[in-house]
Protein backbone atom coordinates (compact mmCIF):
# COMPACT_ATOMS: atom_id res chain seq x y z
CA UNK A 1 0.00 0.00 0.00
CA UNK A 2 1.45 3.34 -1.06
CA UNK A 3 1.85 6.09 1.52
CA UNK A 4 3.56 9.44 1.60
CA UNK A 5 7.14 8.62 2.58
CA UNK A 6 7.61 11.76 4.67
CA UNK A 7 4.70 11.01 6.97
CA UNK A 8 5.01 8.69 9.99
CA UNK A 9 2.61 5.74 9.95
CA UNK A 10 -0.03 5.10 12.63
CA UNK A 11 -1.58 1.62 12.56
CA UNK A 12 -4.80 0.95 14.46
CA UNK A 13 -6.89 -2.08 15.40
CA UNK A 14 -9.78 -3.07 17.65
CA UNK A 15 -8.39 -6.23 19.19
CA UNK A 16 -9.77 -9.75 19.52
CA UNK A 17 -13.56 -9.91 19.60
CA UNK A 18 -14.12 -6.16 20.02
CA UNK A 19 -16.32 -4.61 17.32
CA UNK A 20 -16.46 -1.15 18.88
CA UNK A 21 -14.34 0.93 16.55
CA UNK A 22 -15.68 4.49 16.94
CA UNK A 23 -13.05 5.52 19.50
CA UNK A 24 -10.26 4.03 17.40
CA UNK A 25 -11.44 5.85 14.27
CA UNK A 26 -11.69 9.13 16.18
CA UNK A 27 -8.08 8.66 17.26
CA UNK A 28 -7.01 7.90 13.70
CA UNK A 29 -8.74 11.05 12.43
CA UNK A 30 -6.92 13.13 15.04
CA UNK A 31 -3.63 11.45 14.13
CA UNK A 32 -4.19 12.19 10.44
CA UNK A 33 -4.91 15.82 11.29
CA UNK A 34 -1.62 15.95 13.21
CA UNK A 35 0.41 14.72 10.25
CA UNK A 36 0.31 10.91 10.42
CA UNK A 37 -0.48 8.58 7.56
CA UNK A 38 -3.07 6.24 9.08
CA UNK A 39 -4.14 2.66 8.42
CA UNK A 40 -6.94 1.02 10.37
CA UNK A 41 -7.28 -2.76 10.42
CA UNK A 42 -10.84 -2.38 11.66
CA UNK A 43 -12.81 -4.47 14.14
CA UNK A 44 -12.17 -7.84 15.81
CA UNK A 45 -8.53 -8.11 14.70
CA UNK A 46 -6.81 -11.29 15.98
CA UNK A 47 -3.58 -10.78 17.89
CA UNK A 48 -1.63 -12.79 15.30
CA UNK A 49 -2.82 -10.57 12.44
CA UNK A 50 -1.98 -7.35 14.26
CA UNK A 51 1.55 -8.60 15.02
CA UNK A 52 1.98 -9.68 11.40
CA UNK A 53 0.87 -6.27 10.08
CA UNK A 54 3.20 -4.47 12.48
CA UNK A 55 6.08 -6.55 11.16
CA UNK A 56 5.07 -5.92 7.52
CA UNK A 57 4.23 -2.20 7.68
CA UNK A 58 6.72 -1.10 10.36
CA UNK A 59 4.53 1.70 11.79
CA UNK A 60 5.96 4.30 14.11
CA UNK A 61 2.81 4.25 16.24
CA UNK A 62 0.37 1.41 17.00
CA UNK A 63 -3.08 2.22 18.42
CA UNK A 64 -4.92 -0.67 20.08
CA UNK A 65 -8.48 -0.50 21.40
CA UNK A 66 -10.66 -2.87 23.40
CA UNK A 67 -13.99 -1.98 25.08
CA UNK A 68 -15.39 -5.27 26.39
CA UNK A 69 -14.78 -7.14 29.66
CA UNK A 70 -11.48 -6.36 31.43
CA UNK A 71 -10.66 -10.04 32.10
CA UNK A 72 -10.78 -10.97 28.41
CA UNK A 73 -9.05 -7.71 27.50
CA UNK A 74 -6.17 -8.50 29.86
CA UNK A 75 -5.69 -11.96 28.34
CA UNK A 76 -5.58 -10.50 24.82
CA UNK A 77 -3.16 -7.76 25.81
CA UNK A 78 -0.90 -10.25 27.60
CA UNK A 79 -0.82 -12.34 24.41
CA UNK A 80 -0.09 -9.25 22.31
CA UNK A 81 2.79 -8.19 24.56
CA UNK A 82 4.26 -11.72 24.53
CA UNK A 83 4.18 -12.05 20.72
CA UNK A 84 5.60 -8.55 20.17
CA UNK A 85 8.54 -9.31 22.44
CA UNK A 86 9.16 -12.63 20.73
CA UNK A 87 9.26 -10.90 17.35
CA UNK A 88 11.36 -7.96 18.58
CA UNK A 89 8.67 -5.45 17.63
CA UNK A 90 8.39 -3.40 20.81
CA UNK A 91 10.74 -0.66 19.57
CA UNK A 92 7.96 1.75 18.60
CA UNK A 93 5.17 3.67 20.33
CA UNK A 94 2.13 1.73 21.49
CA UNK A 95 -0.99 3.40 22.83
CA UNK A 96 -4.20 1.93 24.16
CA UNK A 97 -7.78 3.23 24.27
CA UNK A 98 -10.77 1.65 25.98
CA UNK A 99 -13.11 1.72 28.93
CA UNK A 100 -11.54 2.62 32.25
CA UNK A 101 -11.56 -0.97 33.67
CA UNK A 102 -9.73 -2.28 30.59
CA UNK A 103 -7.44 0.76 30.55
CA UNK A 104 -6.38 -0.05 34.10
CA UNK A 105 -5.35 -3.54 32.95
CA UNK A 106 -3.40 -2.02 30.06
CA UNK A 107 -1.49 0.31 32.40
CA UNK A 108 -0.18 -2.66 34.34
CA UNK A 109 1.47 -4.29 31.29
CA UNK A 110 4.33 -1.87 30.76
CA UNK A 111 3.85 -2.07 26.98
CA UNK A 112 1.97 1.13 26.26
CA UNK A 113 3.48 4.60 26.13
CA UNK A 114 0.07 6.09 26.84
CA UNK A 115 -3.30 4.72 27.92
CA UNK A 116 -6.53 6.62 27.31
CA UNK A 117 -9.40 5.54 29.54
CA UNK A 118 -12.92 6.78 29.95
CA UNK A 119 -11.90 10.23 31.21
CA UNK A 120 -9.71 11.06 28.20
CA UNK A 121 -10.64 13.94 25.89
CA UNK A 122 -9.66 14.83 22.31
CA UNK A 123 -7.39 17.52 23.78
CA UNK A 124 -5.53 14.79 25.68
CA UNK A 125 -4.98 12.87 22.46
CA UNK A 126 -3.81 15.93 20.51
CA UNK A 127 -1.40 16.86 23.32
CA UNK A 128 0.05 13.35 23.24
CA UNK A 129 0.44 13.41 19.44
CA UNK A 130 2.28 16.72 19.80
CA UNK A 131 4.73 14.97 22.08
CA UNK A 132 3.68 17.02 25.10
CA UNK A 133 1.96 16.39 28.39
CA UNK A 134 -1.66 15.33 28.21
CA UNK A 135 -4.14 18.18 28.79
CA UNK A 136 -5.61 16.40 31.79
CA UNK A 137 -2.15 16.49 33.36
CA UNK A 138 -1.67 20.23 32.79
CA UNK A 139 -3.21 21.77 35.90
CA UNK A 140 -4.72 25.23 35.73
CA UNK A 141 -3.38 26.51 39.03
CA UNK A 142 -3.67 30.21 38.16
CA UNK A 143 -4.12 32.33 41.26
CA UNK A 144 -6.45 35.00 39.84
CA UNK A 145 -9.78 34.90 38.05
CA UNK A 146 -8.51 36.45 34.82
CA UNK A 147 -5.53 34.10 34.64
CA UNK A 148 -7.79 31.12 35.29
CA UNK A 149 -10.11 32.14 32.46
CA UNK A 150 -7.27 32.82 30.03
CA UNK A 151 -5.55 29.53 30.83
CA UNK A 152 -8.73 27.59 29.99
CA UNK A 153 -8.48 28.57 26.31
CA UNK A 154 -12.17 29.22 25.68
CA UNK A 155 -13.55 26.44 27.89
CA UNK A 156 -15.70 27.96 30.67
CA UNK A 157 -14.28 27.71 34.14
CA UNK A 158 -16.54 26.00 36.68
CA UNK A 159 -17.79 27.54 39.93
CA UNK A 160 -19.93 26.00 42.68
CA UNK A 161 -21.03 27.18 46.13
CA UNK A 162 -20.46 25.13 49.27
CA UNK A 163 -20.95 25.38 53.01
CA UNK A 164 -21.69 22.70 55.59
CA UNK A 165 -23.27 23.26 59.04
CA UNK A 166 -19.86 23.03 60.75
CA UNK A 167 -16.44 24.43 59.93
CA UNK A 168 -14.85 20.97 60.28
CA UNK A 169 -17.27 19.42 57.76
CA UNK A 170 -16.69 22.33 55.37
CA UNK A 171 -12.91 21.95 55.63
CA UNK A 172 -13.09 18.23 54.89
CA UNK A 173 -15.57 18.71 52.04
CA UNK A 174 -13.46 21.48 50.50
CA UNK A 175 -10.44 19.17 50.54
CA UNK A 176 -12.38 16.39 48.75
CA UNK A 177 -13.62 18.86 46.14
CA UNK A 178 -10.13 20.21 45.46
CA UNK A 179 -8.72 16.70 45.14
CA UNK A 180 -11.47 15.78 42.66
CA UNK A 181 -10.32 18.63 40.34
CA UNK A 182 -13.87 19.27 39.11
CA UNK A 183 -14.13 23.02 39.56
CA UNK A 184 -12.06 26.18 39.32
CA UNK A 185 -13.81 28.38 41.88
CA UNK A 186 -15.25 27.26 45.21
CA UNK A 187 -17.63 29.84 46.71
CA UNK A 188 -18.14 29.65 50.45
CA UNK A 189 -21.60 30.34 51.80
CA UNK A 190 -21.54 31.51 55.44
CA UNK A 191 -24.58 31.10 57.66
CA UNK A 192 -26.78 34.15 58.13
CA UNK A 193 -25.37 34.76 61.61
CA UNK A 194 -21.93 35.21 60.07
CA UNK A 195 -23.13 37.28 57.11
CA UNK A 196 -24.89 39.79 59.32
CA UNK A 197 -23.07 39.63 62.65
CA UNK A 198 -19.50 38.38 62.05
CA UNK A 199 -18.09 41.64 63.44
CA UNK A 200 -20.84 41.90 66.09
CA UNK A 201 -20.81 38.45 67.70
CA UNK A 202 -22.87 39.61 70.66
CA UNK A 203 -25.83 40.02 68.28
CA UNK A 204 -25.72 36.45 66.97
CA UNK A 205 -28.58 34.08 67.72
CA UNK A 206 -27.03 30.76 68.84
CA UNK A 207 -30.09 28.73 67.81
CA UNK A 208 -29.48 29.76 64.17
CA UNK A 209 -25.88 28.53 64.02
CA UNK A 210 -25.22 26.76 60.72
CA UNK A 211 -28.53 27.84 59.17
CA UNK A 212 -27.93 28.50 55.48
CA UNK A 213 -24.19 27.86 55.42
CA UNK A 214 -20.96 27.38 57.33
CA UNK A 215 -20.77 29.07 60.76
CA UNK A 216 -17.65 31.13 60.25
CA UNK A 217 -16.69 32.93 63.43
CA UNK A 218 -12.96 33.71 63.12
CA UNK A 219 -10.53 34.60 60.31
CA UNK A 220 -8.77 31.33 61.20
CA UNK A 221 -11.83 29.45 59.91
CA UNK A 222 -11.23 30.87 56.44
CA UNK A 223 -7.53 30.08 56.68
CA UNK A 224 -8.31 26.44 57.50
CA UNK A 225 -10.62 26.12 54.48
CA UNK A 226 -8.04 27.76 52.24
CA UNK A 227 -5.28 25.40 53.41
CA UNK A 228 -7.53 22.39 52.82
CA UNK A 229 -7.91 23.34 49.15
CA UNK A 230 -4.18 23.61 48.43
CA UNK A 231 -4.23 20.26 46.65
CA UNK A 232 -5.74 18.77 43.51
CA UNK A 233 -6.21 21.61 41.06
CA UNK A 234 -5.86 24.35 43.72
CA UNK A 235 -9.24 26.03 43.10
CA UNK A 236 -9.78 29.72 43.59
CA UNK A 237 -11.86 30.60 46.62
CA UNK A 238 -14.38 33.32 47.21
CA UNK A 239 -17.02 34.15 49.79
CA UNK A 240 -20.35 35.94 50.00
CA UNK A 241 -20.04 39.63 50.80
CA UNK A 242 -21.88 39.66 54.10
CA UNK A 243 -25.07 41.63 54.57
CA UNK A 244 -23.57 44.28 56.84
CA UNK A 245 -20.06 45.66 57.42
CA UNK A 246 -19.21 44.79 53.82
CA UNK A 247 -15.87 46.58 53.67
CA UNK A 248 -14.73 44.82 56.84
CA UNK A 249 -15.74 41.54 55.18
CA UNK A 250 -13.61 42.45 52.19
CA UNK A 251 -10.63 43.44 54.33
CA UNK A 252 -10.91 40.16 56.24
CA UNK A 253 -11.61 37.75 53.36
CA UNK A 254 -9.06 38.92 50.80
CA UNK A 255 -5.94 38.15 52.89
CA UNK A 256 -7.35 35.04 54.56
CA UNK A 257 -9.09 33.43 51.58
CA UNK A 258 -7.50 35.18 48.55
CA UNK A 259 -11.06 36.18 47.62
CA UNK A 260 -11.19 35.81 43.83
CA UNK A 261 -13.82 38.51 43.34
CA UNK A 262 -16.35 40.46 45.36
CA UNK A 263 -20.08 39.88 44.93
CA UNK A 264 -22.06 42.87 46.15
CA UNK A 265 -25.70 43.86 45.61
CA UNK A 266 -26.91 47.38 44.85
CA UNK A 267 -30.44 47.67 46.28
CA UNK A 268 -30.37 44.79 48.78
CA UNK A 269 -29.13 43.41 52.14
CA UNK A 270 -31.15 45.91 54.13
CA UNK A 271 -34.68 46.52 55.38
CA UNK A 272 -36.06 45.64 51.94
CA UNK A 273 -35.14 41.97 52.31
CA UNK A 274 -34.68 41.81 56.08
CA UNK A 275 -31.07 40.68 55.82
CA UNK A 276 -29.75 43.60 57.86
CA UNK A 277 -31.14 46.65 59.63
CA UNK A 278 -29.61 49.12 57.16
CA UNK A 279 -31.97 51.50 55.39
CA UNK A 280 -32.00 51.32 51.55
CA UNK A 281 -30.17 54.66 51.27
CA UNK A 282 -27.50 53.58 53.76
CA UNK A 283 -27.03 50.18 52.16
CA UNK A 284 -26.80 51.48 48.60
CA UNK A 285 -24.08 53.92 49.67
CA UNK A 286 -22.17 51.24 51.59
CA UNK A 287 -22.53 48.77 48.72
CA UNK A 288 -21.07 51.34 46.33
CA UNK A 289 -18.19 52.02 48.71
CA UNK A 290 -17.47 48.28 48.89
CA UNK A 291 -17.36 48.01 45.11
CA UNK A 292 -14.93 50.92 45.13
CA UNK A 293 -12.73 49.11 47.71
CA UNK A 294 -12.45 46.08 45.42
CA UNK A 295 -11.76 48.32 42.41
CA UNK A 296 -8.95 50.07 44.29
CA UNK A 297 -7.43 46.66 45.04
CA UNK A 298 -7.72 45.58 41.39
CA UNK A 299 -10.14 42.75 42.24
CA UNK A 300 -13.10 41.99 39.93
CA UNK A 301 -16.62 42.72 41.16
CA UNK A 302 -19.94 40.97 40.62
CA UNK A 303 -23.06 42.97 41.39
CA UNK A 304 -25.50 40.15 42.13
CA UNK A 305 -28.48 42.40 41.51
CA UNK A 306 -30.87 41.43 38.71
CA UNK A 307 -31.84 38.01 40.01
CA UNK A 308 -32.72 39.47 43.42
CA UNK A 309 -35.61 41.23 41.69
CA UNK A 310 -36.63 38.12 39.76
CA UNK A 311 -36.50 36.05 42.95
CA UNK A 312 -39.23 38.36 44.20
CA UNK A 313 -41.32 37.86 41.03
CA UNK A 314 -40.50 41.24 39.50
CA UNK A 315 -41.54 41.50 35.89
CA UNK A 316 -38.77 40.97 33.39
CA UNK A 317 -38.31 44.64 32.44
CA UNK A 318 -37.33 45.51 36.02
CA UNK A 319 -34.82 42.64 36.10
CA UNK A 320 -33.18 43.86 32.90
CA UNK A 321 -32.99 47.44 34.18
CA UNK A 322 -31.49 46.15 37.45
CA UNK A 323 -28.79 44.27 35.52
CA UNK A 324 -27.78 47.50 33.82
CA UNK A 325 -27.82 49.52 37.06
CA UNK A 326 -25.59 46.99 38.81
CA UNK A 327 -22.98 47.15 36.07
CA UNK A 328 -23.33 50.92 35.75
CA UNK A 329 -22.64 51.47 39.44
CA UNK A 330 -19.64 49.14 39.36
CA UNK A 331 -18.15 51.08 36.46
CA UNK A 332 -18.94 54.39 38.17
CA UNK A 333 -16.68 53.53 41.14
CA UNK A 334 -13.77 52.31 39.00
CA UNK A 335 -14.33 48.56 38.54
CA UNK A 336 -12.55 47.43 35.37
CA UNK A 337 -13.45 43.72 35.25
CA UNK A 338 -17.10 43.08 36.02
CA UNK A 339 -18.50 39.59 36.58
CA UNK A 340 -21.99 39.72 35.07
CA UNK A 341 -24.10 36.91 36.49
CA UNK A 342 -27.06 35.69 34.42
CA UNK A 343 -29.37 33.50 36.52
CA UNK A 344 -31.74 31.46 34.39
CA UNK A 345 -34.99 29.81 35.59
CA UNK A 346 -35.88 32.75 37.83
CA UNK A 347 -38.81 32.92 38.36
CA UNK A 348 -38.79 29.15 38.02
CA UNK A 349 -41.80 28.98 35.69
CA UNK A 350 -40.18 31.11 32.97
CA UNK A 351 -40.10 29.39 29.56
CA UNK A 352 -36.59 28.72 28.19
CA UNK A 353 -37.26 30.85 25.11
CA UNK A 354 -38.31 33.85 27.19
CA UNK A 355 -35.52 33.19 29.68
CA UNK A 356 -32.90 33.38 26.95
CA UNK A 357 -34.43 36.59 25.61
CA UNK A 358 -34.26 38.18 29.07
CA UNK A 359 -30.61 37.22 29.50
CA UNK A 360 -29.73 38.55 26.05
CA UNK A 361 -31.43 41.85 26.88
CA UNK A 362 -29.38 42.09 30.09
CA UNK A 363 -26.20 41.22 28.22
CA UNK A 364 -26.90 43.85 25.55
CA UNK A 365 -27.39 46.62 28.09
CA UNK A 366 -24.35 45.64 30.15
CA UNK A 367 -22.14 45.47 27.06
CA UNK A 368 -23.24 49.00 26.13
CA UNK A 369 -21.01 50.05 29.02
CA UNK A 370 -17.86 48.38 27.68
CA UNK A 371 -14.93 50.66 26.96
CA UNK A 372 -11.16 50.64 27.36
CA UNK A 373 -11.56 50.71 31.16
CA UNK A 374 -14.55 48.43 31.69
CA UNK A 375 -15.35 44.94 30.42
CA UNK A 376 -17.78 42.29 31.63
CA UNK A 377 -17.15 38.59 32.19
CA UNK A 378 -20.19 36.44 31.42
CA UNK A 379 -21.19 34.03 34.18
CA UNK A 380 -24.29 31.86 33.78
CA UNK A 381 -26.17 29.66 36.23
CA UNK A 382 -29.45 27.89 36.81
CA UNK A 383 -31.92 29.20 39.34
CA UNK A 384 -31.85 27.26 42.58
CA UNK A 385 -35.65 27.29 42.89
CA UNK A 386 -36.25 25.41 39.65
CA UNK A 387 -34.79 22.06 40.71
CA UNK A 388 -37.12 19.20 41.53
CA UNK A 389 -36.68 17.18 44.69
CA UNK A 390 -36.35 13.92 42.73
CA UNK A 391 -32.56 13.69 42.16
CA UNK A 392 -32.86 11.85 38.84
CA UNK A 393 -35.13 14.51 37.37
CA UNK A 394 -32.97 17.26 38.84
CA UNK A 395 -29.89 15.83 37.11
CA UNK A 396 -31.72 16.05 33.80
CA UNK A 397 -32.64 19.66 34.57
CA UNK A 398 -29.02 20.47 35.37
CA UNK A 399 -27.78 19.17 32.02
CA UNK A 400 -30.60 20.85 30.06
CA UNK A 401 -30.10 24.18 31.86
CA UNK A 402 -26.40 24.13 31.05
CA UNK A 403 -27.07 23.66 27.33
CA UNK A 404 -29.42 26.67 27.28
CA UNK A 405 -26.85 28.82 29.10
CA UNK A 406 -24.20 28.17 26.46
CA UNK A 407 -26.04 30.49 24.07
CA UNK A 408 -24.53 33.38 26.05
CA UNK A 409 -20.98 32.02 25.50
CA UNK A 410 -20.10 32.13 29.21
CA UNK A 411 -16.57 32.36 30.55
CA UNK A 412 -17.83 31.07 33.91
CA UNK A 413 -20.49 28.42 34.46
CA UNK A 414 -21.80 28.63 38.01
CA UNK A 415 -23.02 25.09 38.70
CA UNK A 416 -26.00 24.75 41.01
CA UNK A 417 -26.01 21.21 42.36
CA UNK A 418 -28.89 18.90 41.54
CA UNK A 419 -29.63 18.27 45.23
CA UNK A 420 -30.59 21.88 45.97
CA UNK A 421 -34.31 21.22 45.44
CA UNK A 422 -34.18 18.93 48.46
CA UNK A 423 -31.17 19.81 50.64
CA UNK A 424 -27.91 21.75 50.72
CA UNK A 425 -25.32 20.01 48.64
CA UNK A 426 -22.68 17.65 50.04
CA UNK A 427 -19.18 17.31 48.64
CA UNK A 428 -19.90 14.05 46.70
CA UNK A 429 -23.06 15.57 45.21
CA UNK A 430 -21.17 18.71 44.26
CA UNK A 431 -18.51 16.65 42.51
CA UNK A 432 -21.18 14.68 40.64
CA UNK A 433 -22.99 17.88 39.61
CA UNK A 434 -19.78 19.32 38.16
CA UNK A 435 -19.24 16.10 36.18
CA UNK A 436 -22.78 16.38 34.78
CA UNK A 437 -22.08 19.93 33.62
CA UNK A 438 -18.75 18.92 32.09
CA UNK A 439 -20.61 16.24 30.16
CA UNK A 440 -23.00 18.85 28.79
CA UNK A 441 -20.07 21.10 27.87
CA UNK A 442 -18.23 18.26 26.12
CA UNK A 443 -21.33 17.51 24.04
CA UNK A 444 -22.55 21.02 23.28
CA UNK A 445 -19.77 23.58 23.62
CA UNK A 446 -19.06 23.62 19.89
CA UNK A 447 -21.19 23.22 16.80
CA UNK A 448 -24.60 23.84 18.40
CA UNK A 449 -27.45 25.64 16.60
CA UNK A 450 -27.56 29.33 17.48
CA UNK A 451 -30.74 29.76 19.53
CA UNK A 452 -30.12 33.51 19.82
CA UNK A 453 -31.27 33.85 16.19
CA UNK A 454 -34.77 32.57 16.92
CA UNK A 455 -37.16 35.34 15.81
CA UNK A 456 -39.24 34.97 18.98
CA UNK A 457 -36.13 35.38 21.14
CA UNK A 458 -35.06 38.47 19.20
CA UNK A 459 -38.51 40.06 19.44
CA UNK A 460 -38.73 39.54 23.20
CA UNK A 461 -35.12 40.70 23.72
CA UNK A 462 -35.84 43.95 21.89
CA UNK A 463 -39.10 44.43 23.80
CA UNK A 464 -37.28 44.07 27.11
CA UNK A 465 -34.52 46.48 26.09
CA UNK A 466 -37.19 49.05 25.31
CA UNK A 467 -38.90 48.42 28.67
CA UNK A 468 -35.63 48.75 30.58
CA UNK A 469 -34.77 51.97 28.79
CA UNK A 470 -38.13 53.42 29.88
CA UNK A 471 -37.44 52.41 33.49
CA UNK A 472 -33.99 53.99 33.37
CA UNK A 473 -35.47 57.17 31.87
CA UNK A 474 -38.07 57.27 34.65
CA UNK A 475 -35.30 57.07 37.28
CA UNK A 476 -33.58 60.01 35.59
CA UNK A 477 -36.77 62.03 36.08
CA UNK A 478 -36.23 61.79 39.84
CA UNK A 479 -33.02 63.83 39.67
CA UNK A 480 -33.16 67.33 41.07
CA UNK A 481 -34.71 69.52 38.35
CA UNK A 482 -33.07 72.72 39.60
CA UNK A 483 -29.97 73.86 37.70
CA UNK A 484 -26.68 73.37 39.44
CA UNK A 485 -24.91 76.32 40.96
CA UNK A 486 -21.74 77.46 39.27
CA UNK A 487 -19.02 74.83 39.77
CA UNK A 488 -21.45 72.31 41.29
CA UNK A 489 -21.87 68.90 39.69
CA UNK A 490 -25.34 67.39 39.53
CA UNK A 491 -25.68 63.92 41.03
CA UNK A 492 -25.88 61.04 38.60
CA UNK A 493 -29.41 59.66 39.15
CA UNK A 494 -28.43 56.09 38.20
CA UNK A 495 -25.73 56.12 40.89
CA UNK A 496 -27.29 58.34 43.55
CA UNK A 497 -28.38 56.39 46.66
CA UNK A 498 -31.22 58.82 47.41
CA UNK A 499 -32.57 58.65 43.86
CA UNK A 500 -32.29 54.86 43.66
CA UNK A 501 -34.02 54.40 47.00
CA UNK A 502 -36.76 56.78 45.86
CA UNK A 503 -37.20 54.73 42.66
CA UNK A 504 -38.05 51.73 44.85
CA UNK A 505 -40.32 53.76 47.11
CA UNK A 506 -42.30 55.09 44.14
CA UNK A 507 -42.52 51.74 42.36
CA UNK A 508 -40.32 52.42 39.34
CA UNK A 509 -38.28 49.50 40.58
CA UNK A 510 -40.79 47.14 42.15
CA UNK A 511 -41.65 43.51 42.84
CA UNK A 512 -44.79 41.80 44.18
CA UNK A 513 -42.93 40.35 47.17
CA UNK A 514 -42.24 43.88 48.45
CA UNK A 515 -45.88 44.54 49.26
CA UNK A 516 -46.27 45.85 52.80
CA UNK A 517 -42.64 46.98 53.03
CA UNK A 518 -42.52 50.63 54.13
CA UNK A 519 -39.48 51.29 51.93
CA UNK A 520 -41.10 50.01 48.72
CA UNK A 521 -44.23 50.45 46.62
CA UNK A 522 -45.01 46.75 46.32
CA UNK A 523 -48.28 47.07 44.40
CA UNK A 524 -46.99 46.15 40.96
CA UNK A 525 -48.67 42.91 39.91
CA UNK A 526 -46.66 40.52 37.73
CA UNK A 527 -47.77 37.22 36.25
CA UNK A 528 -46.54 34.52 33.90
CA UNK A 529 -47.95 35.36 30.48
CA UNK A 530 -46.91 33.22 27.49
CA UNK A 531 -43.85 32.05 29.42
CA UNK A 532 -42.59 35.49 30.45
CA UNK A 533 -43.12 37.53 33.61
CA UNK A 534 -45.05 40.65 32.65
CA UNK A 535 -46.62 43.50 34.57
CA UNK A 536 -50.42 43.13 34.54
CA UNK A 537 -53.47 45.09 35.63
CA UNK A 538 -54.21 43.86 39.17
CA UNK A 539 -57.96 43.84 38.53
CA UNK A 540 -58.17 42.20 35.11
CA UNK A 541 -54.83 40.38 34.71
CA UNK A 542 -54.38 42.11 31.35
CA UNK A 543 -50.70 42.69 30.47
CA UNK A 544 -49.51 46.29 30.73
CA UNK A 545 -46.88 47.88 28.57
CA UNK A 546 -44.06 49.43 30.56
CA UNK A 547 -45.19 52.88 29.43
CA UNK A 548 -48.68 52.18 30.79
CA UNK A 549 -47.30 50.88 34.11
CA UNK A 550 -45.06 53.89 34.63
CA UNK A 551 -47.79 56.33 33.60
CA UNK A 552 -50.06 54.83 36.26
CA UNK A 553 -47.37 55.78 38.79
CA UNK A 554 -47.82 59.41 37.79
CA UNK A 555 -44.72 59.67 35.62
CA UNK A 556 -44.72 61.47 32.29
CA UNK A 557 -43.55 58.90 29.76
Amino acid sequence: MHRESHKPLALGAALGNCVHVAGLLNFMRLAAREGYHTISLGTAVPVERLVSEIERLQPQLVAVSYRLTPEVGRALLDDLARQLRQQGLTDRKFIFGGTEPVAEQARQLGLFDEVFGGQATPDDVVAYLHGGVRAAQQPNHAATLLERINNNHGHPIIRHHFGQPTVAATVEGARLIAEAEVLDVLSLGPDQNAQEHFFRPDQMRPELTGAGGVPLRRPEDLQAIYRATRCGNYPLLRIYAGTRDLIQWAEMSVPNLRNAWGAIPLFWYNQLDGRSDRSPVESIAENQQTMRWYAEHDIPVECNEAHHWSLRDAHDGVAVAAAFLGAYNARAVGVTHYVAQYMFNTPAMTFPLMDLAKMLAKQTLIERLHDDNFVSITQTRAGLGCFRANPHEAKGQLGANTVLQLALEPQIVHVVGYSEGDHAITAPELIESCHIVEGALAQCLEGMPDTTLDERVIARRDELIEEADLILAAIQQLACPEPAEEGQELADPWADPQVLAEAVKLGIMDAPHLIGNPHAYGHTCAMLVDGAFRAVDPQTGTPLTERERLTRLGLEM
